[in-house]
């Protein structure tokens, strides 16, 4: 499948910018991911503690009987429980994109940059002092939280007259990570909530419920939407801020709406499923590798990979200690170390 080069011109009369992308190789990996995901879907539905037949989940889905013990599980329990791994996946994913194109930092993550450890700092809050909070304003604190982390981490990265370079963004999101998964730790052993935060800190999208889906389908659909609307904005900003100024672009606003969909993104997967690492980092990584450099191609692709990776990551976490799970954020971290570690000495090799 070819390479086709995009060409941006230049307002200034100087040389177009080129790019390498390719739409056919694009096309080919979101029609076969969607593919995959739906299968994928399917075959979370149906493993678990106790294995269901495909035709059983076909008919609680489409010709439910609320009767049946088996379709009660599927639809209470199975069926949100993937399809949340597939959002949390997508966003997730779309999150790592979109930041690693705006910062041109190939180590950028939400959980490298302070969205992850500020949500948990404020569970940690709400847990010590009200552990009695509803379902719904947990996940409001908690996306509050990450925008909180993230607006620390992005201010302290830019007090420098060079402004916000990728390495001082990656040193300030480690050292304020740092300081707030320490807080986060110190109120868990003071007020005895360890046990309470264990399982947001390993990761999982067990016990989600219908509920939760309603509230963050919306809002991270429509951070998809405007990621996807600003994606040719995203692969100039990624060529660098003079060229991208130079081509005409207001590059301030874009990077407000980019910010603004990674905080949806991240902060309504970090509300519902605990600290993740690593699906923003690995995904995006994979998708250029896949389809080239332009983010018109790079986010969707992301988004498609990102929920298939979750999961089949969820199936693995079930499956390698059955019945015990394994934590799902254990289970990436295993892939997502040895992955960040080969990029960082890539990157110090170039």
């Amino acid at each position: 499948m070819g390479v086709s080069t995009q060409s941006t011109n230049n307002k200034s009369g100087s040389s177009p910018v080129h790019f390498k992308s390719r739409p056919v190789t694009a096309l080919f990996v979101i029609l076969v991911g969607i593919v995959g995901l739906i299968l994928g879907l399917i075959a979370s539905i149906s493993v678990g503690a106790a294995d269901i037949k495909f035709m059983t989940v076909w008919e609680a889905v489409f010709q439910f009987d609320k009767n049946l013990t088996q379709h009660q599980i599927i639809r209470e329990l199975r069926l949100p429980r993937a399809l949340a791994s597939a959002i949390v996946g997508a966003s997730y994913a779309v999150a790592g994109a979109i930041m690693q194109g705006m910062t041109r930092n190939p180590l950028a993550d939400s959980g490298l940059l302070g969205i992850n450890a500020g949500a948990g700092f404020v569970l940690a809050l709400c847990f010590a002092f009200n552990p009695g909070i509803t379902v719904l304003g947990l996940m409001l604190y908690c996306f509050l939280g990450a925008g909180i982390g993230a607006g620390i981490v992005f201010g302290i990265g830019s007090l420098s007259r060079t402004g916000l370079t990728p390495i001082r963004l990656a040193l300030s999101g480690a050292a304020v990570s740092a300081l707030l998964l320490a807080l986060s730790e110190g109120i868990a052993i003071h007020y005895r909530i360890g046990r309470d935060l264990a399982f947001w800190y390993a990761g999982g999208v067990a016990g989600i419920r219908w509920s939760q889906i309603w509230i963050m389908l919306p809002w991270v659909f429509g951070a998809i939407l405007v990621s996807i609307i600003i994606s040719r904005s995203i692969t100039i900003l990624s060529l660098g801020d003079d060229v991208a100024v130079n081509l005409g672009q207001r590059t301030t606003f874009i990077k407000v709406i980019g910010s603004i969909a990674v905080l949806i993104l991240a902060g309504s997967s970090v509300s519902v499923a605990g600290s993740i690492g690593f699906i923003g980092l690995i995904i995006p990584h994979m998708a250029r590798y896949l389809v080239g450099v332009d983010y018109r191609w790079i986010i969707p692709s992301s988004a498609v990979l990102g929920g298939l990776f979750v999961v089949l990551a969820d199936m693995g976490a079930r499956m390698i200690n059955a019945p015990t799970e394994t934590p799902i954020g254990v289970l990436i971290a295993l892939i997502g170390v040895p992955f960040f570690l080969y990029i960082a000495r890539k990157r110090g090799d170039n």
